[in-house]
């Protein structure tokens, strides 16, 4: 039986926004809450791997998620925290693996699908969105070169991939001793190509505190 597994990663120490993010109240729930239940309420989505800073949560997780599979710590890195949660997939019966921010709480049902199906595809996609504003690449204070924007994407989560294909990335990655800012680059890494699909300006990342208000004002939208 082939499945869909989600890795949902949310053990950041939440620097830049003073404190761990992922469990800042969004409408009165956490905001790791709010990405569970997103892709938990996928029909596509089997089953879910949770990685958190610690398993404090674990037994109240298990009974609120029907969907959820595992809770694990999360390693001194987000890659690593990837791993851990990689290594409660069944490989027996896992087809695609999705790995998506914890801190992106309002990603919708239509990325969900648009990733999976050209996963399914290609064995790899991620949701990207164009970059609106004029970007320079900047050293020692000076301009160094103004970048052709209409070549430049803000990428997101989830991020999909066949099974066999992020274990190769994964493993390679923890060989070279290489890390990444996200698994797309590790996959890019083995020579195999990544599609993107259409994101959703929706679906942002909560970083700062400024972020919180944004996710707010977007959800009374």
């Amino acid at each position: 039986m082939s499945m869909v597994t989600a890795i949902i990663v949310a053990a950041g120490e939440g620097k830049r926004f003073g404190s761990g993010k992922q469990f800042a109240l969004l409408r009165g729930k956490q905001v790791v809450d709010w990405s569970i239940e997103n892709l938990s309420g996928h029909p596509e989505v089997d089953e879910i791997v949770l990685v958190l800073p610690d398993e404090t949560q674990k037994e109240e997780l298990f009974r609120r998620y029907k969907k959820l599979r595992a809770v694990v710590r999360g390693g001194p890195r987000r890659q690593d925290s990837v791993w851990q949660g990689f290594e409660q997939v069944d490989e027996h019966r896992a087809e695609l693996v999705l790995i998506h921010d914890g801190a992106r709480p309002l990603v919708g049902q239509d990325v969900i699908t648009r990733v999976i199906a050209e996963t399914r595809r290609s064995g790899a996609a991620i949701p990207a969105i164009p970059v609106e504003e004029t970007i320079k690449e900047v050293a020692r204070g000076k301009v160094v070169t103004t970048l052709d924007r209409e070549k430049l994407y803000r990428v997101q989560t989830p991020q999909g991939f066949s099974y066999l294909l992020l274990k190769k990335a994964l493993r390679k990655a923890r060989k070279d001793g290489y890390y990444g800012t996200d698994e797309a680059g590790l996959v890019e890494r083995t020579g195999h190509t990544v599609a993107v699909v259409e994101g959703d300006p929706r679906n942002i990342k909560i970083t700062t505190p400024a972020d919180l208000k944004i996710a707010e004002a977007l959800i009374e939208r």
